[in-house]
């Protein structure tokens, strides 16, 4: 499973802007390395200085990127779905909508990466622990049962943790980045449309 022909990538779980829950993931020194930004810090400023610092060529981001396309839309249709893109549907993540304030900052980030080069692009944790880890139905539930979740992870990866993740943040931040090595790898799930937004797993 290892490439050294991929690019550098880094996957995020990203969270409330203070509450210290954004952690990133990403391989340093031939192991994945996990870097969480601190509770009152702002997790914006914790990673962009972080992804500045590591460059990466994309980032894989737990986070909306786009708005539902009724938006971009005019005049709107009564019709339209108003809250929800088709990718949400599929994978039954939350709307954009409900969580705007944090849809916003992301897009900021994405907006403020590409100004440096980097891309980034959207994906979604839960999804590929569906996919992974289908028997594990304590995944974000029980926290005791981290480090077997955990393990059961790295037995399906070639990259040795270089830390043992200690919340689901920083798990979802070790989904994301799978979620990204598996799209540079060609084996990624697409959902939705792409020209509304898609979330790669």
């Amino acid at each position: 499973m290892v490439s050294e022909s991929l690019p550098t990538f880094m996957g995020v779980d990203y969270g409330s802007k203070l509450a210290g829950t954004t952690a990133a993931a990403m391989v340093h020194n031939g192991q994945i390395e996990l870097w969480q930004s601190a509770r009152g810090q702002d997790a914006d400023d914790f990673l962009l200085k972080l992804i500045l610092e590591k460059r990466p060529a994309t980032v894989f981001i737990d986070a909306p990127l786009t708005l539902p396309k009724v938006y971009s839309q005019l005049p709107y249709s009564s019709g339209s779905d108003f809250f929800y893109r088709t990718c949400d549907r599929e994978v039954q993540a939350m709307s954009p909508m409900f969580i705007g304030g944090l849809t916003a900052r992301a897009i900021k980030l994405r907006t403020t990466l590409a100004e440096h080069g980097i891309a980034v692009l959207e994906t979604y944790p839960t999804q590929l622990a569906r996919i992974l880890l289908p028997d594990e139905k304590s995944y974000k539930k029980d926290l005791a049962t981290l480090p077997v979740i955990a393990q059961l992870l790295q037995d399906q990866m070639n990259y040795a943790f270089a830390q043992t993740p200690t919340d689901w943040h920083q798990f979802d931040a070790l989904l994301a980045w799978l979620s990204g090595f598996r799209h540079l790898s060609g084996k990624a799930i697409l959902y939705g449309d792409a020209h509304e937004g898609r979330i790669i797993v």
